[in-house]
């Protein structure tokens, strides 16, 4: 019988394609994140030949989605950029702010068939705009939210109830997490979709009482 596949759904939140190597091979990962700053970091220009190129290489490591963010002054740059994305492959997803211009072009790419995933949530409230056009994805900002002095882990968790009593097929997508305290708190309370960055994913995989169990399996081994 066929495993069901798990409603968990962890991203590499990098736009280096070093840490892509390193990471989606553990098998852990469904896909990729990026922003304007990561690919800024990462030497990642603002034209769809770089972006493209990025993406393949993705697609080519194992990733299953790469969600990219569009950019531009107005609406109408987020459409060209939000097109011009989506057209690179059907598994990109298309990443537009949770602003006034930004729910305007995400209207008209969910319209058109794009996947959209809205971002830089920072309040319960906005999972509400996300369920109501239909966004396939909605990413809170966990660290964002702590920083300006809110209750990030209970908004985020609110957002959570919010889709699930309206039935939404929204997925948040929780980033700008910190901690793996903060992650653990998430998923037991009910939310599955989180990008980490590569100090979390080392976290996420590490323990010290596993890593002094080994030296011992491994002393016993060599009888040392």
């Amino acid at each position: 019988m066929d495993q069901e596949p798990s409603r968990l759904r962890l991203y590499i939140d990098s736009a280096a394609t070093a840490d892509w190597e390193k990471y989606l091979p553990l098998g852990l990962f469904y896909g990729v994140t990026t922003n304007p700053k990561l690919l800024r970091a990462g030497g990642i220009g603002f034209n769809y030949r770089e972006i493209s190129g990025l993406a393949k290489e993705a697609f080519y490591l194992g990733a299953g989605e790469i969600h990219l963010q569009v950019w531009g002054e107005n609406s109408e740059d987020y459409l060209e950029a939000g097109r011009a994305l989506a057209d690179i492959d059907p598994r990109v997803q298309v990443k537009v702010p949770i602003d006034r211009v930004g729910l305007l072009a995400a209207r008209t790419l969910i319209g058109e068939g794009i996947p959209v995933t809205l971002t830089a949530l920072h309040s319960a409230k906005q999972a509400l705009s996300a369920a109501a056009l239909g966004a396939a994805y909605a990413a809170p900002y966990l660290g964002r939210m702590k920083d300006a002095g809110r209750d990030g882990l209970e908004e985020v968790l609110q957002m959570g109830r919010i889709l699930r009593s309206l039935e939404s097929p929204t997925r948040l997508l929780v980033a700008s997490i910190r901690d793996t305290a903060d992650l653990v708190a998430l998923a037991a309370g009910g939310l599955d979709t989180f990008t980490l960055t590569p100090p979390i994913i080392e976290d996420l995989v590490a323990d010290e009482l596993t890593r002094a169990a080994m030296e011992a399996f491994a002393a016993e081994v060599t009888g040392e």
